[in-house]
């Protein structure tokens, strides 16, 4: 379209704002899907059967969690036992800021261990559903069993050395959590074997020590948040485009005003004076008795009946005009 145009920073603006809106719905929708939630009993294989596929794509399961072989010993408590085991060893750190010209706390993780053994989730009537995969899952919120802070000791050289490299080593802190409700993929394996796994479909995969409740609502605010972003980049697009359409009007406004200007106002006059019939020769003469003053009088002359063009009266007379 001639004289829409649009740069760059716009298209920029506008092309982000399409992007953000549509990944912000989709998070969205994702995070307000719906699941189903079962009690861990011997009706699950009951339901599995008669689902095709013996499969139900995203289900919500609350069980005791139990070890299906030997469990996980905790490397400070021996009383601590689990299924999951994360040992982690973080590096505090004081690093000096030339902007602001102070000190600021920073932390950097050194070291991390992961350990898993096979678990189940275990209903009241002593139902097992096997977990897999548990390290994909989100919330695992676990235990911590131990977490101990090692101071570090400065002599004066090292304080010097500091000072002057602008990084002050506070300590390092260990960390140690076990896991001690579950949303995610519910099969039937051949072998009439329950299993909790990641959903096939791509949605989120999760073991919580949470109840449902809490879960859900966590997710809800997250969705919310998501909309939120969704529409105010929706809005903002609308802006943009908004702006873009004035702008566009503003110009063809002022080329009207522009070509008003140039023809005239008497071009107009000279238009509506035209011969209704030839639309070339003004209009010179006058029909009675009608009295209508459409045409010229050469079309006159030239009219196949003599009734007046617009409302198709007989002509009695015509009444030569005379412009000067």
């Amino acid at each position: 379209m001639e004289g829409f145009s649009v740069n760059v920073l716009e298209a920029t603006c506008l092309g982000v704002s399409i992007a953000l809106s549509g990944l912000s719905f989709y998070l969205y929708k994702k995070g307000r899907t719906t699941v189903d939630k079962l009690d861990v009993n011997k009706s699950l294989k009951a339901i599995l059967k008669h689902t095709p596929g013996a499969r139900l794509e995203y289900v919500v399961i609350e069980g005791a969690v139990e070890p299906a072989g030997r469990p996980l010993m905790s490397q400070y408590n021996r009383d601590a036992v689990g299924v999951l085991r994360t040992f982690m060893v973080k590096d505090h750190r004081l690093l000096w800021n030339g902007i602001s010209r102070s000190w600021i706390d920073d932390e950097r993780i050194v070291h991390k261990n992961i350990d898993a053994v096979p678990f189940l989730l275990v209903g009241l009537d002593k139902t097992e559903v096997r977990v897999k995969s548990p390290l994909q899952a989100s919330g695992l919120n676990m235990e911590i069993t131990h977490e101990r802070f090692h101071q570090a000791s400065h002599s004066l050289f090292d304080i010097m050395v500091q000072y002057l490299s602008g990084e002050k080593p506070r300590g390092q802190l260990e960390i140690e959590k076990m896991l001690r409700v579950s949303i995610g993929e519910l099969t039937l394996d051949t072998d009439g074997i329950l299993t909790l796994q990641p959903p096939s479909n791509g949605s989120q995969y999760f073991l919580s020590t949470a109840d449902f409740k809490t879960l859900r609502g966590e997710n809800e605010i997250l969705a919310f948040w998501w909309k939120v972003l969704g529409i105010t980049s929706a809005l903002a697009g609308a802006a943009v485009l908004f702006w873009v359409g004035l702008r566009y009007y503003r110009q063809l406004k002022l080329r009207w005003e522009l070509h008003t200007n140039v023809t005239g106002p008497d071009d107009h006059q000279d238009t509506a004076n035209l011969c209704v019939i030839c639309l070339n020769q003004p209009r010179n003469c006058v029909l009675l008795d009608c009295g209508h003053m459409c045409c010229c009088y050469t079309c006159y002359q030239a009219l196949p009946q003599r009734k007046c063009p617009i409302c198709r009266q007989n002509i009695v007379r015509v009444l030569p005009l005379y412009q000067v």
